[in-house]
């Protein structure tokens, strides 16, 4: 039999994305989700054949509301690894109502955990956190990096991490943490940067381009990311945290003027600058030299190369995609 995995977020892009990669090296996974499955045009494992899509199965569920679910459908599962993707993610909406974002990101979470620590079949829990947490960076940081959070979002994942590493210490629970840079690729979200001026670009609409894009970041391409999930999830020891991000950092203006380059644009034609985001950190600069060391992992993909590839993504299905929503819809 192969080994069994457990997604929650299932529908999110680093999740879906995730899974793909998964079914690809033969495991057999469940997908857990609070709405129903996306379009699929943004669901990678959707793109798989058949034969390797039937190793997956996927249930509507809700963290906020459904968890009483959660024992007896794991238990029939037995999963070996579970591997936790699902936030309320924004940065700048969780201003307007932080107790959602405290709601799911720490409340809901703090419930599953009781209910994973019990499940003695759980060989390791993978949970997805962010760089966030660290605030704006003055220079490359590692994991031992102290918290810092700047908005609700951040604080309310930086929460959740801090009570995951009290059940480490008392109960031994077998966590394992990841931070993964700007992750971005086919099948992303259009109002995330990268298909956002993509899409502009292709439209003619204007990009918002916020604080006229200084801000620094790195761009990660995703299956990179499902890459070091899964190594950190084999090899990584209950407590460790592992950074996954490329060594090029660029700011958010750079990257836009790398897109319209490749789409033969002005800059100057495509953005519009509008005001900064509360709360946006400067950068986020990440050491990944411990995943590298430890998991052997490294980003295989160039930024150019990614970009390239969800270019040309956007140019096989563009009168598709211009039928889904390219703004974030809020769902409590």
């Amino acid at each position: 039999m192969s080994e069994k995995i457990c997604v929650i977020g299932s529908n999110s892009f680093t999740g879906a994305t995730f899974i793909k990669y998964c079914l690809e090296k033969g495991y057999t996974v469940l997908g857990l989700s609070r709405s129903a499955e996306a379009a699929d045009c943004f669901l990678p494992y959707k793109w798989l054949p058949c034969e390797r899509q039937a190793a997956f199965r996927f249930v509507g569920m809700d963290l906020n509301k459904d968890l009483a679910q959660i024992p007896s459908l794991l238990g029939d599962f037995r999963p070996q690894l579970v591997v936790n993707f699902a936030a309320q993610s924004m940065v700048a909406e969780s201003w307007q109502h932080p107790e959602h974002w405290y709601q799911t990101n720490v409340v809901s979470n703090v419930l599953l955990h009781e209910h994973l620590r019990r499940m003695d079949f759980i060989e390791k829990y993978i949970h997805i956190s962010t760089p966030e947490v660290y605030g704006s960076c003055s220079g490359i940081v590692g994991e031992a990096a102290p918290f810092n959070p700047t908005t609700p979002y951040a604080a309310s994942r930086a929460a959740c991490d801090l009570h995951l590493m009290t059940y480490v210490k008392h109960w031994k629970f077998p966590v394992v943490f990841t931070r993964a840079a700007n992750v971005y690729g086919p099948g992303q979200q259009l109002y995330r940067i990268i298909p956002r001026a993509i899409l502009c670009a292709l439209t003619g609409e204007k990009l918002q381009l916020h604080g006229g894009g200084h801000s620094v970041r790195s761009f990660i391409y995703g299956e990179d990311v499902a890459a070091g999930t899964l190594l950190a999830a084999h090899f990584g020891k209950p407590g460790e945290v592992f950074h996954l991000s490329t060594s090029l950092n660029i700011s958010i203006a750079h990257l836009v003027r790398m897109i319209c380059r490749r789409m033969n644009m002005e800059f100057e034609s495509l953005v519009e600058v509008v005001g900064e985001r509360a709360g946006k950190d400067a950068a986020y600069l990440l050491s990944s030299a411990k995943a590298q060391g430890d998991l052997g992992w490294k980003a295989e993909v160039s930024l150019e190369d990614g970009v390239n590839r969800t270019i040309d993504w956007f140019a096989e299905r563009l009168e598709s995609l211009k039928t889904h929503p390219q703004t974030y819809i809020h769902k409590p």
